[in-house]
C-alpha cells in the first residue's frame, strides 16, 4: 500500500509563492520591455522579493525564461491535446498542432517571442511538445498515412520550420493565413499528397 505525500510544509509553501511571484513578474515584465531589456533587479522588484531569493531559484535570467517557456510549452501542449482528442487522422492532428501554435503568434506574442530565442525553444519545444509530436509522426507511418525516411529527422525539421514562421508572424512578414499554409507544407513534408494536405489544413480548426 502507498503511503500518501506529507502535505507541504510551511517553508515549501513559502518557497513556491515566491518562485511564483517570480514567474509572474518575469512574464509581465518580458511582455512590456522585452527580455534583453529587463534586469533582473527589476523582476525582483516587482515580485517584492529579495535578490538573494531570485537566486534561490534560479542561476540567471536565462533559467527563469527557460521555466517560463517549458511552463508554457507544456500548457499549449496540453490545450493541442484537447483540441485533437476526437481526431482519429495522423495529419489532422499534425495539422491542427502547428495552426495552433502559429495562431499563438498573434493571440499571444509574449510566448510567441520566446520561442523564436532559439537557444532556448529547441530545448523546452523538444522536451514538452517533442514526445507528443514523436507519437503522432509514428502513428502516422504505423497506419501508412506518412513516408518519412527518419521520425528525428522530420520533427526537428518541422519544429525549425514552426519556429521561423512563428517569427515571420510576430514581424509581420507572411500573410494572414500563414498556419494553414504552414500546416499544409508540413502535411506534404510527411508525404501526404499536394490536393489532400491542402484539402486538410483548410478544415476548420476545433473550436472555431
Amino acid at each position: 500500500m502507498t503511503t500518501p505525500a506529507a502535505p507541504p510544509n510551511r517553508l515549501a509553501r513559502r518557497r513556491e509563492r515566491t518562485r511564483t511571484q517570480l514567474l509572474d513578474a518575469a512574464r509581465e515584465l518580458f511582455s512590456r520591455n522585452g527580455v534583453d531589456a529587463t534586469p533582473v533587479a527589476e523582476i525582483t522588484e516587482l515580485a517584492d522579493v529579495g535578490a538573494g531569493s531570485f537566486y534561490n531559484h534560479f542561476a540567471d535570467k536565462e533559467a527563469i525564461l527557460a521555466a517560463i517557456l517549458t511552463e508554457a510549452a507544456e500548457l499549449n501542449g496540453q490545450r493541442v491535446d484537447a483540441l485533437t482528442a476526437p481526431l482519429e487522422d495522423p495529419a489532422e492532428v499534425i495539422s491542427v498542432g502547428h495552426r495552433h501554435f502559429v495562431r499563438l503568434a498573434k493571440s499571444d506574442p509574449t510566448f510567441a517571442l520566446l520561442v523564436v530565442r532559439l537557444d532556448l525553444s529547441h530545448r523546452a519545444l523538444t522536451a514538452t511538445v517533442g514526445p507528443r509530436a514523436t507519437k503522432d509522426i509514428e502513428a502516422g507511418v504505423a497506419s501508412g498515412r506518412f513516408d518519412v525516411a527518419d521520425v528525428g529527422v522530420a520533427l526537428h525539421a518541422m519544429g525549425g520550420a514552426l519556429i521561423g514562421i512563428m517569427r515571420g508572424v510576430i514581424d509581420g512578414l507572411v500573410s494572414s493565413d500563414a498556419d494553414v499554409l504552414h500546416a499544409e507544407g508540413v502535411l506534404r513534408s510527411l508525404g501526404v499528397p499536394k490536393a489532400e494536405a491542402a484539402a486538410i489544413a483548410r478544415r476548420p480548426m476545433p473550436g472555431d
